[in-house]
């Protein structure tokens, strides 16, 4: 058994030292998402069937799942790499876009998707590196604080990606993701890694770091809530929302006010949690809550008739899964010891992952032989499930 090491990060970093590892994830997200919103629309119009654009959809999470987990233990073991990793994520998505732009085969466009997905892998470094400037006790802060910054970049990307596509062409986003990659490896160069605490035991082979991560209670019930999230995340607003509302009659520019009214709740309640901290013991009805809700809105959307129904019924979906994502994300940080750290979030975001690739790729073929509308009844099927397994594992203890 490893030792468990004491854990508290330290609190003494400026405003610049936070300016410029947020300027960092701006760009990282950015980079990722500006050509996220429509991109399903885009697969479409270059002549790619539902199941085709599920797959490339579902590709960005095949390199998170590979990756994630033994990124995070190798980072554990050899701590310097972990700056230079997030730059080298940076890297792959400067690579992506480029294929973007100049590709629209199907292996060529999968491709890109892929390295797309390893540079999301890198995020297991971005949570654990800003973690490090807080204390334990708030690191529901610090998970809030990046999940506002993500999410944040993610809206900006959703409202202005229409325009910009409208005003340059279908390739602008990807050129412009490119130019911000670049940025990414400059703020990612300038981060300023904290010192923390070391486990005083010598380091071991990484099978028993497996084995040690696998053992940490309630990392698995955590993961499995963030896979379904991530699942729900990823075939709605991420994936097939978009072309919902293009059926309906919604243009490229007006299906930026879905996207708004799905991360505006979605950004400030992220944002709340940064300021308000939440007592431990309302973790469990708060998930449960917004769990319902999520499947709730899910069953909603197919009876929007108008971009005005269907811009609601996603600002509530945005409001429900707004809860969610940072407090299992704080969870994974306070369960964690501090040895297992990166190995732990490596675990917690691989895993999810699988929610990432399998969600979209289902939802693909459920549309391919369906419909539209029925992808949205059966992802309800998701939240509906982590309501009644948040429920059975509520104490403290288990979540």
């Amino acid at each position: 058994m490893i030792e468990q090491a004491s854990y508290y990060y330290s609190k003494k970093t400026s405003w610049k030292v936070h300016f410029n590892f947020h300027a960092a994830i701006f760009c990282f997200w950015f980079s990722i998402y500006i050509y996220a919103p429509l991109f399903s629309i885009y697969l479409e119009s270059v002549g790619f069937s539902y199941t085709e654009v599920g797959i490339i959809l579902g590709a960005y999470g095949v390199s998170q799942i590979l990756l994630r987990f033994p990124l995070g233990i190798l980072s554990d073991i050899l701590h310097d790499i972990r700056k230079s990793l997030l730059i080298g994520g940076f890297i792959c998505s400067f690579i992506s876009c480029i294929i973007f732009v100049f590709f629209e085969s199907f292996w060529g466009v999968f491709l890109a998707r892929i390295l797309t997905g390893i540079t999301a892998s890198m995020w297991v470094m971005s949570t654990v590196l800003y973690s490090n400037y807080f204390t334990l006790k708030n690191a529901e802060k610090a998970m809030g604080a990046m999940q506002f910054n993500t999410v944040a970049t993610q809206f900006v990307c959703m409202t202005v990606s229409g325009y910009l596509i409208r005003l340059f062409g279908w390739h602008f986003p990807f050129w412009l993701g490119a130019v911000f990659s670049l940025m990414g490896v400059f703020f990612a160069w300038r981060i300023r890694e904290e010192r923390t605490e070391r486990s005083t035991q010598p380091r071991i082979d990484i099978g028993v770091y497996i084995k040690e991560t696998n053992k940490i209670s309630g990392l698995k019930i955590i993961t499995f809530l963030s896979m379904v999230a991530h699942a729900v995340l990823f075939i709605t607003i991420f994936g097939f929302s978009p072309v919902m509302a293009d059926s309906i009659g919604g243009e490229n520019t007006q299906i930026s006010w879905i996207m708004s009214a799905f991360f505006i709740p979605h950004a400030l309640t992220s944002l709340s949690l940064t300021f308000f901290s939440l007592d431990r013991k309302k973790h469990n009805m708060i998930l449960i809550s917004s769990f319902s809700f999520t499947s709730f809105f899910l069953c909603c959307i197919p009876f929007a008739n108008s971009l005005v129904s269907m811009s609601l019924y996603h600002a509530g979906l945005g409001l429900a899964l707004g809860f969610i994502f940072p407090l299992l994300l704080g969870e994974v940080v306070k369960i964690s010891p501090a040895h297992l750290k990166m190995s732990a979030m490596g675990f917690y975001q691989s895993f999810y992952a699988v929610g990432i690739l399998i969600g979209p790729i289902l939802a693909g073929m459920v549309a391919e032989r369906w419909g539209l509308y029925e992808i949205f009844f059966l992802t309800a099927i998701l939240p509906l499930l982590s309501t009644v397994i948040t429920f059975l594992y509520r104490t403290n203890k288990d979540l």
